[in-house]
């Protein structure tokens, strides 16, 4: 399955997915603790506890995003060079992976849910994906006008109509019988 865009090689595509996850991590955080700490600050420093909590918190969830996404792209780019294919399965088989890695502390019962769950969640997001691409390239793919066929047509009016001489000296001029 070729993309529509060139990535970046694997080492550097590992620090481009760490840095989107966590710009997206810390953004998503910032707007969730702002919202979050005006709403648990008493009434008359609510701004302050708002700022106050998007500088603790949103940071540690940008780095919760980056350790994600950098687990998440090692383990692609390594599922990658072992099949040596760039397909859908590489990015289902690293979410189980990075699910059963970033759970491992809890035990092997906890791995092995995160990992499912990881498998599942990123069959679904590649599915989605690859059920918009279809559904797009279906509304670009090129027509061709069916021709009607000519034994089933209608006999023309100009059927009757022959060149009976070659035009000599005006041209465009023909004589029709």
């Amino acid at each position: 399955m070729e993309e529509a865009y060139q990535r970046d090689p694997c080492p550097y595509r590992i620090l481009d997915d760490c840095g989107a996850a966590f710009s997206m991590g810390a953004i998503g955080g910032a707007a969730f603790h702002l919202v979050k700490g005006y709403r648990n600050s008493p009434p008359g420093a609510r701004m302050l506890g708002a700022l106050s909590a998007v500088k603790t918190r949103a940071p540690v969830l940008g780095g919760n995003f980056a350790v994600w996404g950098g687990l998440f792209s090692s383990f692609d780019c390594m599922l990658m060079g072992i099949r040596r294919r760039d397909d859908p399965w590489n990015s289902i088989g690293s979410g189980a992976i990075t699910g059963a890695v970033l759970a491992a502390r809890g035990g092997l019962s906890a791995s092995l849910r995160s990992a499912a769950i990881g498998a599942i969640l990123l069959a679904l997001i590649e599915g989605v994906g690859i059920a918009i691409t279809r559904m797009t390239a279906e509304q670009f793919k090129p027509v061709m006008p069916q021709l009607p066929d000519p034994h089933q047509l209608p006999p023309s009016p100009s059927a009757g109509l022959m060149l009976s001489q070659p035009p000599t000296g005006t041209e465009g001029q023909y004589q029709y019988q």
